[in-house]
């Protein structure tokens, strides 16, 4: 199966791109994706290290920072992953057709988008800050640790934005491992540099909470830094160009971005949602036990990203080249890899749950509740990872109505039918059961979707094809 008119014979792309379109499917991800798991692992690590440091401050400022932290998380998602794979998938298949002029043009379009939307999401919290801390329960002295945290980290919000869009760029064309580099060789400089801008150690100031966020400011601008430095030197297969801006590539882009960024608000007001219900049946003891049950949930996302940046890269250079067989089944090795991997994680956690939840404490209604949670969702965590898989390709294709399709039908389920299972049995555990069947179905339809595919729909193939041949 190939789209007709391929604009590029395979012979004349690069070596990366050639392994893209020729490699060994599975040996090829597996190669790609061990970077991107390194860095996850890297930035989880990181995040653990940095609480425990700002932990020392006191309960007040651990207080302010998990105020601050969900929407720091949110805009690693979107920046990283959602507008960010929307940045790798144009590059990728505009490299895949052989469009090298329009993948040039790409990366002044991407700096663009993601300045702009770094500025917005800085000026909204700078405004609305005290009010969203207040709304999430912030008073008092942990009220001014979020704001002094917050202020710090959202006033350089575009640095991460920016940091994001090089490392999507140069993703984009297959290299994994730069971004991996970089990123890793951050957090080296992050784990010490945190420390001595909280407590002031040696030269350095005593910032108290802000000296966190004053680290990371550092951290996003030196790996800023070296990722223009990479891009600017020449040695990436994509460069910068300063092109007159056209609407067809900010549209690529967004296509696929804004869609997919709708994608991570998704997950994060299902998780929301559900911990509204859970209090209301169980009160703060089992909301305790179901947010860290749900930690674990939350820490297959990065996992799966590991997989799947280079599932954007290789479905998208295929699709752009015309070779959509190839690309649906770098899809479904993708998603089996990742199907794997997270039902072994959640089968584990299903038989041992006192192993995770012990590490976060030891009340007993706690650990009843969260055990609760993940031997009933726990077994359904492989399709949860399947389902962020083919999102991952799905994003490569340019084509995420079924992702989000499939994301809504999950909330709706977990949340809609969490409430009427709660409702009718006043038991938690069927609510969890809701929870499982959410995932199963987000997993299933989107594996059926996909190999039936609905990528190769005619409006799919629209969106594959040139900009400056839609805009015409």
């Amino acid at each position: 199966m190939t789209t007709p008119g391929a604009q590029h014979s395979p012979a004349q792309h690069s070596p990366r791109t050639r392994l893209l379109l020729e490699g060994p499917i599975a040996r090829t991800l597996l190669k790609l994706a061990w970077p991107n798991v390194l860095v996850m692992l890297a930035q989880a690590s990181t995040g653990l290290i940095e609480t425990w440091w700002v932990s020392r401050l006191g309960n007040d400022a651990l207080a302010g920072m998990a105020l601050v932290f969900p929407g720091v998380m949110l805009m690693q998602m979107i920046s990283g992953g959602a507008m960010g794979g929307g940045i790798s998938s144009a590059i990728a298949r505009a490299l895949g057709a052989g469009r090298h002029d329009e993948a040039n043009a790409l990366v002044l379009h991407a700096l663009v988008i993601n300045i702009v939307l770094g500025a917005v999401c800085a000026a909204l919290v700078l405004l609305f800050g005290p009010t969203l801390y207040r709304a999430l329960g912030g008073e008092g002295a942990s009220l001014d640790a979020a704001l002094r945290y917050s202020n710090v980290v959202f006033a350089g919000n575009i640095l991460l934005w920016v940091m994001n869009a090089l490392a999507s760029v140069i993703r984009g064309t297959g290299n994994m491992l730069v971004p991996a580099l970089v990123i890793c060789g951050g957090t080296v400089l992050l784990v010490p540099l945190s420390p001595c801008l909280i407590f002031g150690v040696g030269p350095f100031p005593a910032l108290g909470v802000a000296g966190g966020g004053a680290a990371l400011l550092v951290y996003y601008a030196g790996g800023l830094a070296v990722l223009a430095w990479y891009i600017a030197s020449g040695r990436n297969l994509v460069h910068f160009r300063l092109v007159p801006l056209r609407w067809p590539l900010f549209r690529t882009i967004l296509g696929v971005g804004a869609v997919a960024a709708i994608s991570s608000l998704q997950t994060n007001l299902t998780v929301a949602l559900t911990t509204a219900l859970v209090g209301h049946g169980g009160g703060p003891d089992a909301v305790a036990g179901y947010g860290t049950g749900a930690r674990l949930e939350y820490l297959l996302v990065p996992l799966v990203f590991g997989f799947g940046a280079p599932l954007v890269a290789l479905v998208g250079t295929n699709i752009g080249a015309g070779q959509q067989e190839r690309a649906l089944r770098v899809a479904l090795v993708g998603g089996a890899i990742a199907f794997a991997a997270t039902e072994a994680i959640g089968l584990a956690a299903a038989l041992f749950p006192e192993a995770w939840l012990g590490l976060f404490g030891a009340e007993p209604r706690m650990l009843a509740t969260g055990a609760a949670y993940l031997r009933s969702v726990g077994p359904a965590y492989g399709f949860f990872g399947l389902g962020l898989a083919l999102y991952f390709a799905s994003q490569g294709a340019g084509r995420l109505f079924w992702p989000l399709a499939a994301g809504m039908t999950r909330m709706l389920i977990a949340v809609a039918g969490g409430w009427l299972m709660l409702r009718l049995t006043g038991s938690l555990g069927w609510m969890f059961a809701a929870l499982a069947v959410g995932l199963v179905v987000y997993g299933l339809t989107l594996a059926v979707v996909v190999a039936r595919g609905a990528w190769f729909k005619p409006a799919a193939v629209r969106a594959t094809r040139a900009p400056s041949t839609r805009a015409a």
